[in-house]
């Protein structure tokens, strides 16, 4: 006999601290909405979110609530309405507070007076305590406060109302409600007030580096483009000075058209890399790319007196071989930037020589950009594809950047190996497409 007490009161106990458990996660609910909707935001929460899953918190906190009497129940709901009070305003905590009162009224029971009675006390020192918690420093204290409060003051109302019920389940009294309102209401507002605190520093983090990039894209770009505008400006002035020279000024509108040419290069440039990457897949044959890229450079080749040769693929191209998943607007630009550099950086080599060349592997394809030209040291290999970086005095790194972007995008890989004085080897690895495979 004495046995089956003991067991019976363990499994209570069990049973208790059960209840206890799922009003604390109940009482997380708000926390764990905002890390998942608000993870990838760069806003901050807003007082629909508060009142939203504070009016689900309290709905399924009171749906499931601890009691050990029937009609009358503990929940974490002055926990919900100090919380909707402080980030949600004075209009969230009316929303809950005629939740509460509507719900409270269709769940019934002997408790449904008295539990409306201490709501509408712990209500109102919500409201004085919830200003209090936005213009103090001592944010713990005032929840703490808030924690102890909400304790004593649904025991001593149950007391005062029902003083044989309180007696005799004491232990539900002094360990589930305290339990429930001063661990949930520490745990819920110090955890939130965090995730709140943390997405702010966030956003200003973000911001900031937006700001910092626009600055530099404003700079570099006001840099890039006021040479060959002063350029312009200087031939113009020339030209307005003695126009009676018709030799003198053919010469001045030719070196200003390639100025203003260079200029609507460099705002094509930077286009180029703020344009989003399109999600477009389709199986591209990288060999007909590179064929219409070398028919292209060719000339471009041949004016800064540069050998541009095309060697024949390994091993023999055999249908398919050198098809790879992507944008084939986009391969042939990081093509064309690829070997543009290529044979610019042998423009002052003697017997100047850049080699394309596409090798079949069994997942990949790979093309190898090789020149004789100036080449590079390791410190300008490491710094290759950042923004702004270029090994050209006229140059603004843009195109390799773009480059860079595009081959990552579609899972490739770029190896580089160069000295100084000795031309410059870029291997660019892709992902082979499979049979049948299409974006």
């Amino acid at each position: 006999m004495v046995a089956k007490l003991i067991n019976g009161r363990w499994v209570c106990l069990i049973i208790l601290l059960k209840n206890m458990m799922l009003q604390l996660f109940f009482a997380l609910i708000p926390f764990v909405s905002f890390n998942i909707y608000y993870r990838d935001k760069l806003t901050n929460y807003s007082r629909s979110f508060i009142t939203v899953t504070s009016s689900i918190c309290l709905l399924v906190s009171m749906t499931f609530a601890n009691s050990v009497v029937d009609g009358v129940i503990f929940d974490i709901r002055y926990v919900i309405v100090f919380f909707g009070l402080v980030f949600g305003g004075t209009f969230t905590g009316v929303v809950l507070l005629a939740e509460f009162v509507l719900y409270r009224l269709y769940l019934g029971g002997e408790g449904t007076w008295v539990g409306m009675l201490i709501l509408l006390c712990v209500f109102f020192i919500s409201l004085l305590l919830s200003r209090l918690y936005r213009t103090t420093t001592r944010q713990t204290l005032v929840t703490a406060t808030a924690g102890c409060l909400f304790s004593l003051i649904p025991l001593a109302l149950a007391y005062a109302f029902f003083p044989h019920y309180v007696t005799a389940h004491w232990i539900f009294h002094i360990l589930a409600i305290p339990v429930q309102n001063l661990l949930g209401i520490l745990l819920l507002m110090s955890l939130f007030s965090k995730s709140v605190s943390d997405k702010d520093m966030f956003i200003k983090h973000a911001r900031n580096e937006k700001i910092e990039a626009m600055s530099h894209v404003a700079a570099s770009l006001a840099h890039e483009v006021r040479n060959p505008l002063t350029a312009v400006k200087g031939f113009l002035t020339l030209m307005s000075r003695n126009p009676h020279d018709p030799h003198k000024t053919e010469q001045y509108i030719r070196i200003s058209l390639d100025e203003i040419q260079r200029t609507e290069s460099i705002l094509s440039e930077y286009l180029a890399i703020t344009k989003p990457f399109t999600e477009r897949r389709e199986r591209v044959d990288l060999s007909e790319q590179l064929q219409a890229v070398y028919n292209v450079m060719t000339p471009y080749a041949t004016m800064y007196n540069v050998e541009l040769i095309l060697r024949d693929a390994e091993p023999e191209p055999a249908p398919g071989s050198f098809h790879v998943l992507a944008n084939p607007d986009e391969i042939k630009q990081l093509l064309v930037n690829f070997v543009k550099n290529a044979v610019e950086a042998c423009s002052d080599t003697h017997g100047g020589r850049v080699i394309l060349k596409l090798k079949a592997e069994e997942k990949s394809v790979k093309l190898l950009i090789k020149d004789n030209g100036a080449g590079m040291s390791e410190e300008q290999i490491k710094r290759l594809g950042s923004i702004y970086f270029s090994t050209k005095s006229n140059g603004t790194g843009l195109g390799l950047t773009y480059s860079y972007q595009v081959i990552h995008a579609i899972g490739g890989q770029i190896s580089v190996s160069s000295n100084p004085l000795a031309g410059t080897a870029f291997i660019i690895t892709l992902p082979a497409a499979g049979k049948g495979e299409s974006g």
